[in-house]
């Protein structure tokens, strides 16, 4: 609890929670993957000492937080969320830190866990055609049919390295289809990905034709 300035280890429930394990008080835990959803995995207890360590309050100033370590009691509900949600709660905390002063963001940056949370996520995974993606890189002949420059890498087999892309997302319902796929460098394939641009789709539309009237 406090969402201003340093907390306290005796403030209000968070002395409650410090003292779980003794109390008696029983405690349940509330995951927010979604602003004002909250999905409940179960009673828990405090795995470790709570410690401090410093983290930004509400308006991105940094200050010093208690942090409990929990753990699951019981079985507890398990709960896998979609790749899709775990992006979109990126995103928020990413536009959180860009709205940070620099020396907040250092200050953030050098108390960061070393430690990399690890969470189960459920994702759906197309299951592409192997002669659909050959054929189309093998086509391109080593050159990335968006900025049509040579493929800025081989594989280990010597062969210049691309990627396929669909025109239209297999995810919005695209086609699987020679008609539908072409083959980017890594760096057309991320800029396809984050900006999606309206001109750039038009090219590698009038790409594929092309190939496919040859």
């Amino acid at each position: 609890m406090g969402k201003r300035d340093d907390q306290s280890y005796t403030f209000m429930q968070n002395k409650t929670l410090a003292e779980s394990n003794q109390n008696g008080v029983e405690v349940y835990l509330f995951e927010v993957f979604k602003l004002r959803e909250y999905v409940y995995r179960g009673r828990v207890e405090l795995a470790h000492n709570p410690y401090q360590e410093q983290q930004a309050d509400e308006k991105g100033n940094m200050r010093n937080v208690w942090v409990f370590p929990v753990k699951l009691k019981d079985e507890g509900f398990v709960y896998e969320p979609s790749k899709t949600l775990i992006y979109e709660a990126l995103v928020v905390r990413e536009k959180k830190a860009k709205r940070m002063t620099d020396q907040n963001l250092r200050m953030r940056a050098e108390t960061a866990s070393k430690k990399v949370a690890r969470k189960q996520v459920v994702t759906t995974t197309f299951e592409r055609d192997i002669y659909v993606a050959e054929y189309v890189k093998r086509c391109a002949k080593g050159v990335c049919q968006l900025c049509d420059h040579r493929a800025p890498f081989e594989n280990k087999q010597g062969e210049p390295y691309l990627e396929t892309h669909h025109i239209v997302w297999l995810a919005r319902g695209g086609d699987d289809s020679v008609d539908n796929t072409v083959a980017l460098c890594p760096n057309c394939h991320r800029k396809m990905h984050i900006l999606d641009s309206p001109d750039d789709i038009s090219k590698l539309i009038s790409a594929a034709k092309g190939r496919n009237t040859k």
